[in-house]
């Protein structure tokens, strides 16, 4: 354990962008809260803290932060990346559908940050990190519940770094695009990326970034990493970092 170390709590860990940021931090000297639905698995630091719980569910958030805070009394960063998405006409979505998605992807960081804050506070300040999405601000066919919900996770960004500035709390959002996750690949039968098999849908898919690649969760980790170490973001609140390969900057007349 380096000295002064810090720590950091990450919800999704055991996804696709979780697990590098879990392996990024780790390597870097913080010790890791993970909290996600699913098993981690084997390889989780041996120094942290892993917290299977369901963020949709308000009482799980309760249980998530009463056992971070026993297990270290304070926070110096959160990542806010677990989230769950709906691959479906607007159409077809049901009540329990769009409910679902708002509670995993926006009620659970409005509830999370409540039982954040005084841990932040308590190491003199910190880092939120709001994992968002491209959707928030250029979407495509079949996830509107989890466009809506990411857009209001950028607005809620801004208005808690205004809120949290006299706390010494940063508050900032990291809109990934199309990165090879297992959400990337559950949804690529949306119709938005031409194809027979999985694997031209994806190489479809990245031939429209103006990298001309899909991304990789190490990529994303490291923008999530900048945004909460205060030695390289400490001027950086209320913005949100688009990570995307450049495919938010053309048109899409192009």
């Amino acid at each position: 354990m380096s000295e002064k170390s810090r720590t950091v709590l990450i919800t999704g860990a055991a996804g696709g962008i979780g697990r590098a940021s879990v392996k990024l931090f780790t390597d870097s000297g913080w010790i890791v809260i993970g909290v996600d639905r699913s098993d981690f698995g084997e390889g989780f630091p041996a120094n942290g803290l892993f917290v299977k719980a369901d963020i949709s569910d308000p009482k799980a958030m309760d249980v998530i932060y009463g056992k971070a805070k026993e297990f270290k009394p304070s926070l110096d960063a959160v990542v806010n990346n677990a989230a769950y998405q709906v691959n479906k006409p607007l159409l077809e979505h049901t009540v329990e559908d769009w409910d679902l998605v708002m509670a995993s992807n926006l009620r659970s960081v409005f509830l999370g940050t409540k039982l954040a804050i005084p841990l932040l506070r308590a190491a003199g300040g910190g880092a939120i990190v709001n994992v968002s999405s491209v959707h928030a601000v250029a979407t495509s066919v079949g996830v509107s519940a989890y466009a809506a919900s990411k857009g209001g996770l950028l607005a809620l960004t801004r208005a808690m770094a205004i809120e949290f500035a006299k706390d010494n709390v940063r508050v900032n959002a990291i809109l990934p695009g199309a990165v090879d996750t297992p959400m990337l690949r559950d949804g690529m039968n949306r119709g938005h990326a031409a194809g027979g098999t999985l694997q031209e849908r994806l190489e479809n898919l990245a031939r429209k970034t103006v990298n001309g690649r899909i991304g990789q969760p190490i990529e994303i980790a490291h923008a999530i990493y900048f945004m909460a170490d205060n030695t390289q973001s400490s001027f950086v609140t209320g913005q949100a970092l688009v990570v995307d390969g450049g495919a938010t900057a053309r048109l899409s007349t192009e």
